[in-house]
């Protein structure tokens, strides 16, 4: 009797802990600039899990060192569902990338969700003399270094998938890296840089005749702007780049606040709102298990890190 009730007691106990996540705010570490495309699809996303948890999901910033900065102080914190990073491709790709590293991403995370998966548009100035694919790669010939890439940062896709075009292209353009998003579009509209290559959240800024497409970076048309051709048949065959976002958070995180997290998450994906933006923005809705985004960190890693060999890039 006594084993009986003990173990209806720890049951109980259990049951009640379950219940009790999220008991105060839930952070949401973002290791971008605020004002560029990820934060604001991770502002997206966090507006309903805020509804849905009856708590407030807050947007903490922390760029810095390709995204270290925010996945090493999520890796070190609590594991108890209240630190989650709003993780890029980036995450695959520092390991490759950085001599030295404070966390695992394969060991110091916990899988949530695959929120989206997106390729990447070649953006110009409206000042640009280059109208196509074509003409930027002839520019880019006749003045070799001359023509500015600008990234969020060294080693981010931005900038890795900059470095592919380089090669493919049989080309040299000069890598301007940024702190975030936000302020390489501040020097983008002007023209004070040549090529960027983002997400389609800047296809706003099209639309508002601020900046000019060229193409996209994934193997087909993208619906959000079926005008443009993929890189790969504006001039460049075999060409084809995509990035993607998804939750983590620390490694031993109790297994039902995971499974509350993914199946939260993915609801917040298929609401009207949030899925109507990101179609409009290019982005593919995924919400995969977190047995899938393990899979997915697993392949991307590997596949970056044969990239950054090729291209000689490394960080101390």
């Amino acid at each position: 009797m006594k084993a009986g009730a003990a173990a209806i007691g720890l049951g109980t106990m259990r049951g009640a802990q379950a219940q009790a996540w999220p008991a105060h705010f839930v952070r949401l570490i973002v290791p971008i600039a605020p004002g560029g495309p990820t934060d604001l699809i991770a502002r997206l996303i966090a507006e309903p899990l805020s509804k849905t948890w009856g708590q407030l999901v807050v947007v903490e910033n922390r760029p810095g060192a390709g995204g270290n900065l925010a996945a090493e102080m999520v890796a070190r914190s609590e594991p108890d569902g209240y630190t989650v990073l709003f993780a890029t491709s980036s995450l695959a790709v520092n390991r490759s990338l950085y001599r030295s590293l404070g966390y695992d991403a394969i060991t110091d995370f916990a899988p949530i969700t695959q929120l989206t998966r997106f390729p990447l548009f070649m953006f110009v100035p409206n000042s640009s003399p280059v109208k196509s694919v074509r003409e930027l790669v002839a520019l880019a010939k006749a003045d070799p270094g001359k023509l500015t890439l600008a990234s969020p940062g060294t080693g981010t896709t931005p900038h890795l998938t900059g470095e592919l075009f380089k090669r493919i292209a049989g080309i040299e353009m000069t890598h301007v890296p940024y702190r975030g998003a936000g302020p390489v579009l501040n020097d983008l509209i002007p023209g004070r840089v040549d090529v960027y290559f983002a997400s389609g959240a800047l296809l706003e800024n099209v639309r508002a005749g601020q900046i000019r497409a060229l193409a996209v970076t994934g193997s087909r048309r993208e619906p959000a702007a079926a005008e443009l051709p993929t890189i790969a048949e504006a001039g460049v065959p075999g060409f084809k780049a995509f990035s993607w976002q998804a939750l983590f958070v620390p490694a031993h995180t109790p297994s039902h606040i995971i499974a509350r997290m993914n199946a939260d998450a993915i609801a917040a994906l298929n609401e009207s709102t949030v899925r109507g933006r990101l179609k409009q923005d290019g982005y593919r809705i995924v919400g995969s298990t977190p047995e899938e985004l393990a899979a997915l960190l697993a392949a991307e890693t590997d596949k970056w890190g044969a990239v950054i060999r090729a291209a000689g890039i490394r960080i101390d």
